[in-house]
């Protein structure tokens, strides 16, 4: 979990600096009216403001000093808060798994780590900024008091009123700005959404409509700014008008003063600077909406940090034939039951085939076995030690994934077979055996070639990501990895796989009966149970199995 304390802290090394600085700039503010005041007075007695006026100099020189480090401190501290709780919350994500994404949507995702992100590190230098902007009015005060006790009563009663507007402010737009980042966030994620489909978008003759879907939040999120400007504003216009009130009174009793005798003329000039500080406080409004943004930012960071991220234990994988075992392993998921008491014993080193009718949990199955997901009830263990046992990276170098649309990673198309660079002879290897170095050698630049300048067709995609699986050592499973190759390449590839010479478990989701029948075994789901398990033509002989493939 994140709190707006922990992320106002985490800028420890520059706040420090942010308010000292603040503490200087309130010390000249206050310091310099009275100066001027003394020459004033020094000015009507016609003697000794030589002095006055230097010190005031040297009182605006330390002030501009002042006011440009603490510019750079808070851009300083922004930045690298910033730095800090992106590298957090994407680390958080990527670690949570596909599990830890599933209540948020990608382009919501997005708008978290980036905009919120940076709205949320405003926290610390606005909260010292605000803290630090309470020290002139309170010295104001003091100083009054201190000239003379009416002028601080007057000052008092009108400070109080800039407060009331203020606090009514920072009330009234903390829930405003939570909405409006909300709404952006739900934009976003509607054109990531519209992104992902733009060719099945512009084939329908769709693009109108998905406009106005993806646009049809512009008005909410317009009411949304509307209504904080509108508090901005009428905050603004009612200390407007109690900012002067303050100035008025403190003139008009400092007048009274000044002709009873009982103040002089640099003094009057002194309170009315120190009335001015105190009408001053209706400019907070920016920093209060600074605050609220930062609030709303750090609550939405929190939102994401609060999924519990994948456990993973510290045990490493015995020698084995990676034996496969299924044990009770029940998936539920929004009242649906997506796995139904699972109880398997899959021997190491063969190829298992999954098939069964669309949503009889084939994917759900090779997710599991993976560890992309955890079961609700029951256990996996690979060669007899539980899943949720094995330590990340013992898991994920045994245990290899291919899907129907990979998502490849890297700057390049070596990288996106091999992400850790461990070896060109193993990525040479790994793109041989899946048959992707027949397209990959004739890029421009090979394996060295740009990955998002590559181009690839569906079937080659499914081949790098074929190749990037292959260096797992005990189990390699595959959802509907092959379904876009064309035939020929797909015997080859289910060639290579029933022969593989390593002697991996693999696991693999397809609706080929010929993929089903170079198998060893296949396994035959339907609405989330095993209906048999057995050979490809022991089960060819049930109609119901035959339907299946269509």
């Amino acid at each position: 979990m994140i709190s707006f304390g922990e992320v106002a802290k985490h800028g420890r090394g520059w706040l420090p600096v942010i308010g000292v600085n603040a503490l200087i700039g309130s010390a000249v503010t206050l310091a310099l009216p009275t100066v001027l005041g003394r020459s004033v007075d020094s000015i009507v007695a016609g003697t000794g403001y030589t002095r006055w006026l230097v010190v005031a100099a040297a009182l605006i020189g330390l002030g501009i000093a002042a006011s440009i480090v603490d510019a750079f401190a808070g851009a300083a501290c922004v930045a690298e808060t910033t730095a800090w709780l992106r590298h957090r919350l994407v680390r958080h994500v990527v670690r949570g798994g596909p599990g830890g994404t599933r209540d948020f949507e990608t382009g919501d995702l997005v708008t978290r780590v980036s905009a919120n992100a940076t709205d949320a590190a405003q926290a610390g230098p606005a909260l010292v900024t605000a803290i630090a902007a309470i020290a002139p009015p309170l010295g104001s005060l003091v100083l009054l008091a201190v000239i003379d006790p009416w002028l601080a009563a007057a000052f008092f009663g009108g400070v109080l009123l800039v407060i009331l507007v203020l606090w009514t402010f920072a009330k009234r737009t903390a829930d405003v700005s939570l909405a409006y980042q909300e709404t952006q966030g739900r934009i976003a994620a509607l054109l990531s959404e519209s992104l992902t489909g733009i060719r099945t978008i512009t084939a329908a003759g769709t693009t109108e409509r998905e406009e106005r879907r993806i646009l049809g939040l512009l008005p909410e999120l317009h009411r949304n700014g509307v209504v904080t400007w509108r508090i901005l504003a009428r905050s603004g216009a009612q200390a407007a008008v109690v900012g002067p009130l303050v100035l008025v009174a403190v003139l008009a009793v400092g007048g009274l003063q000044l002709v009873a005798g009982n103040i002089t003329a640099g003094e009057l000039f002194a309170a009315s600077q120190y009335a001015v500080l105190g009408a001053g406080l209706g400019n907070l409004t920016g920093v209060l909406g600074e605050l609220a943004r930062a609030k709303a930012g750090v609550q939405r960071s929190a939102e994401v940090i609060a999924v519990e991220p994948v456990a993973h234990g510290t045990l490493t994988l015995p020698a084995g034939p990676g034996q496969l075992t299924f044990d009770g392993v029940s998936v539920v998921a929004d009242g649906n039951v997506l796995l139904d008491n699972v109880n398997l014993d899959l021997p190491g080193g063969i190829t298992i085939a999954v098939v069964g009718p669309s949503g009889a949990g084939k994917s759900v199955l090779a997710a599991v076995a993976a560890r992309l997901r955890d079961p609700s009830t029951g256990q996996v263990s690979l060669d007899g030690v539980p899943l949720q046992a094995v330590s990340r990276r013992a898991l994920r170098s045994a245990v290899g994934c291919a899907f129907e649309r990979p998502q490849l990673v890297g700057r390049t198309v070596g990288e996106a077979i091999d992400p850790h660079a461990v070896s060109p002879i193993r990525t040479l290897a790994a793109a041989r055996a899946t048959h992707a170095h027949d397209f990959v050698s004739r890029l421009p630049d090979g394996y060295f070639t740009s990955l998002r300048k590559a181009p690839m067709s569906g079937g080659e995609r499914q081949r790098l990501g074929l190749a990037r699986a292959w260096s797992a050592g005990r189990l390699l499973v595959l959802d509907d990895a092959t379904s876009s190759l064309d035939t020929a390449t797909e015997r080859q590839i289910s060639r290579t796989l029933t022969e593989d010479r390593h002697h991996r478990t693999r696991l693999i989701v397809t609706h080929r009966p010929a993929t089903a029948a170079r198998a060893d075994l296949v396994l035959w789901l339907d609405h989330g149970q095993v209906q048999a398990i057995a050979p490809h033509a022991d089960l060819w002989h049930n109609t119901s199995y035959r339907a299946v493939f269509g």
